[in-house]
């Protein structure tokens, strides 16, 4: 009779391991599918921010990208023509607002569902556009200027120019400042998402690991 007891008390205790794991095993497959379809999206959105922020700089304008852009009543035709040209990267940032936007409210999910520290890049990223925008609103006054009280006022002025346009347009320096660091956060989410993608450090990854072979 004790015997039988046991063993039924074995049964049971082995049931509810049974479904504990069970319970378990479909919260950390469900949680690690919404991890890799996260690292999915977000390594596709920087992707498709790198090649915007290519577009941004490109250094070939058109006239229409700054048509809406008023000259101001005490504004002087060299500022206006500075502004407006510096304007350029606002206006081609505006036209896709909708992905950097987008980047920033995913970081959020990012780092709670993947890491802080993972979440660098999102950051990075966010540095390089406001970069950018430094970048215009500075040649935006330092075109217009042509009075220099030296000739040494005048070479550092140009020297900030050519400091501030290296940012502002691609390809006009090659150690592009810019590229750079945008590779650089780049390559830090890649290696963060294909890691989650592809399941390292994870059970799954850890039991799908392929079979070496000897010799």
């Amino acid at each position: 009779m004790d015997t039988l007891l046991t063993i039924k008390e074995i049964s049971l205790l082995i049931g509810i391991w049974v479904a504990i794991y069970g319970i378990d095993s479909w919260r950390r497959e469900h949680t690690g599918k919404r991890q890799i379809e996260l690292a999915e999206e977000t390594l596709a959105l920087f992707y498709e921010a790198r090649d915007v922020i290519a577009q941004i700089r490109h250094p070939v304008s058109w006239g229409n990208e700054t048509a809406d852009i008023e000259q101001g009543e005490k504004e002087s035709d060299k500022d206006y023509e500075a502004r407006k040209q510096a304007s350029i990267v606002f206006a081609r940032y505006n036209e896709h607002q909708e992905l950097f936007n987008k980047i920033h409210s995913l970081r959020y999910r990012f780092m709670a569902q993947i890491g802080k520290k993972e979440a660098e890049p999102f950051d990075d990223l966010r540095k390089i556009v406001n970069e950018i925008f430094l970048s215009a609103r500075m040649l935006a006054r330092l075109w217009a200027r042509d009075y220099f009280r030296t000739d040494q006022d005048h070479e550092k002025h140009w020297e900030q120019i050519k400091k501030h346009e290296a940012v502002f347009w691609d390809g006009l320096s090659e150690e592009d400042p810019i590229n750079k660091k945008l590779e650089s956060a780049i390559e830090a989410i890649e290696s963060t998402c294909k890691k989650v993608i592809s399941g390292v450090g994870t059970l799954h990854g850890f039991l799908n690991l392929p079979i070496r072979k000897k010799g």
